[in-house]
């Protein structure tokens, strides 16, 4: 990203303009470089208008005011649909916009107030994307056509001999579901040539970040089934240039002797296959895989951010670490030899925090008896040195999702919190990602007991150790984290001294109407979610049944409430109704509102505030002071 601050002058005025680089892509063969900038006029009338801006090593060569062409809307530079792609003969750029609409200049046509569907969460104003070439020499745009009017096209990229475009079509009738985090969408994965399209691969899967090979015969891509959990255990699949779709990595259900648990990720690196067009890498829960090659170290995460002429760049951290940088070449796929890898920028250990992994095996009476035998692990991170016996604070943290994962990297947050003398537990319950594909069945239908179940064990086990004081545990969690910090303190009254929700789940029931993930609510409660029909009264009351709020009676725990006025995944509206709860009892209950943020709560000061609220609450309630 860049910003950059400039003079501009706009009708004989002078104006400030801000432009930021949104979407960056780099051309090693020809040293060309391209990006694009939206730039804003701070002018009694806004003007905002997109800027592409091709250059060549330091000299920008041309400057194509794309807004001016009014050929399409916004440049879409998200990871779900953007794309920015030189053509293999470097003459033409395509790229995905928002469909440019009629203007409408009164309510007298009806369309003024037409209300149009976005993508959900993180994708907002983002509703019918189109694909779009740009002719360099001719500073010309078109809008592809032939692309049916019932998808959304991304994540495009130029057939072999620039003969079409590939790119991954989502189905958008009914209407729109949440994209972000959950690509179990209904896919059409499409060829496009000219005004003419045909499908690869479409059925009852979906498909997505396609990546070409460097010889351009083969084309990988991901694949897993359509709703049900909204990330899951992914296949990796493959098409060649001529012959059938084959199966590469197939779904995992249960680890193997090797620890490969599967593929668990929604987005390929943007280059992730070796030189020889024969090999792919793939970060993964436990296992940084290369097919055919596995790298194995004792750093607590590697993650793969690219591969260039089999030069690898990963991201290593540990939960004591910040990230840094290392490079090595991938050796050749017949070679013994072991990567050598190189830091480019070590970061500095903190000696003073330890951490390890936890597994632990659930007592029998919580064993599940549809996926039997399955253990969960847990990371602990606290102060090396204890100063008392008995005397370390815990902060339980259970991961929203319910399917995602923590894995043992450097999280802020945790750290600070560690330095400021507490222990952390961050729990990878039955159901979260990196286990295997049973792992996370065996939650549909058991959330808010079966999750449950496994925090408050790992919990009551980790007290064990003589470090910690039983009197001193507080909870938090964002979103299905922050479900299972209400369900904690609801099915166990006074456990816990302090609890933080943030843009917590509280009551599926009600949250299925105004989500922008429906069939998450039905599909956690154990049934299979529908768009063209209503739950069944039975299904209601046991997403009811199965929410925090059904608890709240018995809370007993002071709780701090953090919510987002713009969340579209989890509407604020489910914070309020337990916040309105709890005030009914007298439970001491905060609640603090971001005007401005979304699910994330990740604007600088809705995460710098929230931050020191959410450790001077436990502080307080705690007794720590």
């Amino acid at each position: 990203m860049k910003a950059v601050v400039r003079e501009c002058t706009v009708k004989g005025e002078e104006k400030q303009f801000l432009e930021v680089c949104s979407c960056l892509i780099i051309f090693l063969k020809t040293e060309l470089f391209v990006y694009i900038t939206y730039s804003m006029f701070f002018s009694p009338i806004s003007l905002c208008y997109v800027v592409l801006q091709i250059w060549s090593k330091n000299i920008k060569m041309k400057s194509i005011n794309l807004t001016a062409l009014k050929k399409h809307g916004k440049v879409y530079e998200d990871e779900q649909f953007g794309c920015l792609v030189w053509s293999h003969s470097e003459t033409h750029l395509l790229y995905v916009a928002e469909k440019k609409r009629p203007k409408a200049e009164s309510f007298f046509q009806g369309e003024q107030f037409a209300y149009h569907e976005d993508w959900g969460e993180a994708l907002v104003n983002k509703s019918c994307p189109v694909l779009c070439v740009l002719d360099i020499e001719g500073d010309n745009v078109s809008v592809l056509e032939g692309v049916p009017d019932d998808i959304s096209p991304g994540q495009a990229f130029w057939a072999p001999g620039d003969t079409g475009v590939v790119f991954v079509g989502w189905w958008h009738e009914p209407f729109r579901l949440g994209l972000k985090f959950c690509p179990n969408r209904r896919y059409k994965y499409k060829y496009h040539c000219w005004g003419n399209s045909k499908y690869l691969s479409e059925g009852a899967s979906f498909l997505c970040s396609p990546r070409l090979s460097p010889d351009q015969c083969r084309i990988i891509y991901l694949e897993c089934s359509v709703y049900g959990p909204h990330m899951q255990c992914s296949k990796l699949c493959m098409v060649r240039q001529s012959g059938p779709t084959s199966v590469v990595v197939d779904e995992v259900k249960r680890s193997k002797e090797d620890g490969f648990a599967g593929i668990y990720c929604s987005q390929l690196s943007p280059k992730c296959w070796s030189a020889d067009s024969q090999r792919v890498l793939i970060s993964c829960p436990h296992v940084f895989l290369c097919l055919f090659c596995f790298i194995e170290s004792d750093i607590g995460s590697w993650c793969l951010l690219n591969i260039e002429r089999d030069l690898m760049v990963v991201s290593c951290s540990s939960p004591n670490c910040p990230p840094y940088l290392r490079v090595g070449f991938l050796p050749s796929r017949d070679s013994q030899e072991k990567v050598v890898w190189v830091t480019l920028e070590g970061s500095q250990m903190l000696p003073d925090i330890g951490w390890q992994i936890m597994t632990f095996t659930p007592p029998p009476e919580h064993d599940n008896s549809q996926y039997p035998g399955l253990d969960f692990e847990a990371l602990l991170i606290k102060p090396k040195e204890v100063k008392a016996e008995g005397n370390l604070p815990l902060i339980v943290i259970p991961h929203g999702g319910p399917h995602s994962v923590i894995v043992a990297e450097w999280i802020l947050s945790s750290s600070v919190l560690c330095s400021m003398g507490f222990a952390v537990l961050l729990v990878n319950y039955r159901g979260s990602l990196g286990f295997g594909q049973d792992n996370i069945l065996s939650l549909l239908g058991n959330v808010g007991s079966q999750d449950v179940k496994d925090v408050q064990f790992a919990v009551e086990s980790v007290l064990k150790n003589g470090d910690f004081d039983g009197q001193k545990v507080a909870v938090s969690g964002g979103s299905h984290g922050g479900f299972l910090a209400c369900h904690l303190i609801g099915q166990h009254p006074g456990f816990y001294k302090a609890c933080v929700a943030r843009n917590p789940v509280t009551n599926l029931a009600s949250m299925v109407g105004s989500t922008d993930i429906p069939d998450w609510c039905v599909v956690e409660a154990g049934y299979d979610y529908s768009p063209d029909c209503l739950p069944e009264p039975s299904v209601w009351e046991q997403m009811l049944n199965k929410s925090p709020i059904k608890h709240v009676t018995q809370v007993q725990t002071p709780v701090l409430l953090t919510l987002g006025e713009d969340d579209k995944r989890v509407p604020n509206k489910q914070g309020i109704e337990y916040y309105k709860a709890l005030k009914a009892r007298q439970i001491p209950v905060r609640l603090l509102w971001y005007p401005g943020n979304n699910h994330s709560l990740s604007k600088v000061d809705a995460e710098s505030d929230g931050f020191m609220n959410i450790a001077l609450w436990i502080i307080q309630h705690l007794s720590l002071r």
